[in-house]
């Protein structure tokens, strides 16, 4: 089979706008899919950056379509023009508790708005497996920092069947009760999840909270901790794209 060609394009799925990098040629069946959501404060195009290194190993023989939805919360308000958000979150406000040794307070949030942004984000995914005629089981999804809880609430709490894999880059524990209840059933789901050991963000520890908690219920997590801030590592890129091969791989 030759190598596909791929375009990006932009459209709203669901209640979701949309950059979707998917193959040229329409005839091109999508043997897998990546969801990527990004972090607060960035623009909505803030991950498709990442497409190009993906396909590069994910996709080289087959077809994939890569999503990056922007957040449905504009914080130019805030003053931040361009930026998005999930859900509002006080940066401050964590970093003091986290500071102040407050860590239950950090682990047991539970953000207002989040529950808005599950249903919405889970739609938009369903919407896309069903054009597609995909299933979870051919399905990454995953996100940074904020985009990383999202997906964690995403796969706990909203789609009916948990995904094949999940990429987690500087993601933190939050909704700790709420999460423990349908963290089993991501036992089977392969997991990646990176950290920097200078975030100065969100501090390693609290992304080793999430770990702990994926681990103590059955789950494997692949946790790679690397000397960086608040970023996502070039070895966190590959590796999520070995993971979607290997989607594309069992579709085949």
């Amino acid at each position: 089979m030759n190598s596909p060609s791929y375009q990006f394009s932009r459209r709203l799925v669901a209640e979701l706008d949309c950059g979707i990098v998917h193959p040229v040629d329409q005839s091109t069946p999508i043997e897998s899919m990546a969801i990527f959501c990004h972090g607060y404060g960035a623009g909505g195009d803030d991950l498709v950056g990442l497409a190009q290194e993906i396909l590069q190993i994910a996709a080289p023989n087959a077809g994939t379509m890569l999503v990056f939805p922007a957040a449905p919360l504009s914080l130019e308000d805030e003053g931040m023009p361009g930026g998005r958000a999930w859900w509002h979150l006080s940066i401050q406000r964590l970093l003091s508790a986290i500071e102040d040794g407050q860590y239950e307070l950090v682990r047991s949030e539970v953000p207002d708005g989040i529950d808005e942004a599950r249903i919405k984000l889970t739609a938009t995914v369903q919407q896309l497996l069903e054009e597609n005629r995909l299933k979870e089981s051919n399905l990454l999804l995953g996100g940074f920092s904020q985009g990383a809880m999202l997906s964690m609430d995403v796969a706990t709490r909203g789609l009916e069947n948990p995904p094949a894999a999940m990429t987690l880059y500087s993601g933190c524990l939050i909704c700790e009760r709420q999460w423990k209840p349908g963290v089993a059933r991501l036992s089977s789901t392969k997991i990646f999840q990176s950290h920097g050991r200078l975030d100065p963000i969100l501090p390693l520890q609290t992304g080793k909270w999430l770990t702990d908690l994926l681990s103590e219920n059955g789950c494997e997590v692949d946790f790679k901790e690397f000397n960086g801030v608040h970023t996502i590592p070039m070895e966190a890129i590959e590796k999520s794209a070995h993971l979607l091969a290997q989607l594309t791989e069992a579709s085949s």
